[in-house]
């Protein structure tokens, strides 16, 4: 159970972005239906059947995993607290969140029960809708507001079906133009309206429940919610953008008889993509405390500038003696030879506390950052060579990657001295994040490598690059450290945060540059280097607080 603790605090994240992203396709997916699908239905004919079937059937697989979702995360919640308050199963069941959860996965198996039946199962659907988001809203920071309780939760309610019907529907948007290719026109302009309406809301009721929840421009920069808001803004600009291409990609193809649909198409993909980021930013928004109650251990400006304030990188490591769990470990070890007694473990994972740090620590891990740094800007530039065509033998920097994840691995290996073994290490939340962030850097230094010099030639092999890095990016969002002191977290999350934002950017224009057709696959082909080469500067310039 103290694993379960410890490991918690990352999992909950994730699960939470999970969901949110399941309830958003479930919920949009009701909208889609009821709003285009089945209304357009009759004059679209035989195509208008199919695409709404397959809309239906989409509904009914993301509700499944709504419930999934819903339950595992009960699952563990209920554990944790039948394990810190010693409560029995009965009594757990009637917290607030144990509430919710029941009625979430209820709603939701309603929802994949009647998706795909007509006529007054609808009326069914609608109301099994209503209560999933009755109980998605109860648990939220609205439900624990004393203030305007009522118009918290009313503006979470329209910011949640505003973000549902634009985002959650773009899916089944894709649907109607693969099913319906004569009428893509007529689907991609009534969903443009329905897309505009959500945007204004959405943009409206975020607005509105930041005053409450944030209170201050000081609030905004020096708190991690505020830090968090502020990336979800620039999420949410993304989205406005690639939306906004299609908007245009819309008028065009009402005046253009031979407008291709393919345009609208891959942006809507991308549009998916940067959607569930933002998800995953707001999951991590609900796991942090509301920038107006954190009035103490904020981050001032001063401090910022301290911070991050750019300096030439260290290239020498400290030895590894002098970090502070070996030192630790030395010392225990001899005081255990002195009793001639087993020697205490300086760190024991999934203990709950953290691992002891030092300043020789703080250097190698800006070490670590800052040649990280000069791998990946040295791939920047071969890639960036690669597309001039001069240089065939630049496209094999994919297998930087590989280098760059085997060493960080080794690298943290050192830093505890080797002296805890690889499984317990998972119980650790940190290191089970580095690690998984280090196979994600593997596998897509591999799969890009094949595809590069052709040992992939599945064109969907090439679409492993744009998904491993979104995810990776996304997670680096979700990314904790477990480290009591406030200011630190933040200092070290601000500094990962645009590192995330340029992956997320890179992730998505490669997807483009696969995708499109040129002359916009070659504008995107240009972008996703420059992201690269500018996380490659960020890590350069990094810190430790």
């Amino acid at each position: 159970m103290d694993l379960l603790l410890d490991i918690y605090g990352f999992l909950t994240v994730v699960l939470h972005g999970l969901l949110l992203t399941a309830q958003a396709l479930t919920l949009g997916g009701i909208a889609f239906l009821l709003l285009l699908a089945e209304p357009m239905a009759a004059e679209l004919g035989e195509s208008g059947a199919v695409m709404a079937g397959r809309c239906a059937s989409l509904l009914r697989w993301s509700a499944i995993a709504g419930a999934v979702i819903a339950a595992v995360t009960l699952a563990f919640q209920v554990a944790i607290l039948m394990s810190t308050l010693d409560q029995s199963l009965g009594q757990s069941l009637t917290a607030l969140f144990a509430v919710a959860g029941l009625v979430d996965v209820v709603a939701s198996a309603a929802i994949a029960l009647f998706a795909n039946r007509s006529g007054a199962a609808r009326v069914v659907l609608l109301v099994a809708a209503f209560v999933l988001l009755a109980a998605a809203v109860a648990a939220t920071h609205a439900m624990a507001r004393t203030d305007d309780r009522t118009l918290s939760l009313l503006l979470t309610a329209l910011h949640r079906v505003a973000g549902a019907t634009w985002i959650g529907g773009i899916p089944y948007l894709l649907i109607g133009l693969v099913t319906c290719r004569p009428a893509w026109r007529t689907i991609g302009a009534r969903f443009s309206r329905i897309a505009m309406v959500s945007v204004a809301v959405l943009a409206i009721s975020g607005l509105a429940l930041s005053i409450p929840y944030v209170g201050s421009l000081e609030a905004l920069y020096g708190t991690s919610y505020g830090i968090m808001l502020c990336v979800k803004v620039v999420l949410f600009a993304g989205l406005l953008f690639l939306g906004g291409m299609n908007f245009l990609t819309v008028r065009r193809a009402a005046r253009d008889p031979a407008a291709p649909a393919k345009r609208l198409r891959r942006f809507a993909e991308a549009e998916i993509g940067i959607g569930i980021s933002v998800f995953f930013c707001a999951a991590s928004l609900t796991s942090l405390p509301p920038a107006a109650d954190l009035t103490q251990d904020r981050v001032s400006l001063a401090e910022y500038a301290e911070a991050l304030a750019p300096r030439w990188p260290s290239l020498q490591t400290p030895d590894p003696a002098s970090l502070a769990m070996p030192m630790l470990q030395a010392k225990l070890d001899a005081e255990a030879a002195e009793r001639q007694t087993k020697p205490q473990p300086a760190f024991v994972p999934g203990a709950g506390l953290p691992p002891p740090l030092n300043a020789a620590d703080m250097a190698w891990s800006e070490y670590n950052h800052h040649w990280a740094g000069i791998l990946v800007l040295v791939v920047a530039l071969l890639a960036l060579a690669e597309r001039t065509g001069k240089a065939p033998w630049a496209r094999n920097w994919p297998l930087l990657f590989i280098l760059l994840a085997l060493s960080l691995e080794y690298r943290d290996e050192q830093q505890d001295g080797f002296s805890v073994s690889f499984l317990d290490s998972l119980r650790d939340p940190e290191a089970v994040q580095h690690r998984l962030l280090y196979c994600l850097v593997a596998v897509f230094g591999l799969f890009e490598w094949a595809v590069r010099t052709g040992r992939l030639k599945q064109p969907k092999a090439a679409l492993a690059f744009p998904i491993l890095t979104g995810v990776g990016a996304t997670l680096l969002l979700a990314h904790s450290h477990v480290i009591a002191n406030i200011k630190q977290v933040l200092l070290i999350e601000i500094a990962h945060m645009p590192i995330a934002l340029f992956g997320i950017t890179a992730a998505w224009s490669r997807w483009l540059e696969l995708r499109l057709d040129p002359p916009e696959s070659r504008v995107a082909g240009w972008v996703w280097p420059f992201c690269f080469m500018m996380v490659g500067i960020l890590l350069l310039i990094y810190r430790e607080t």
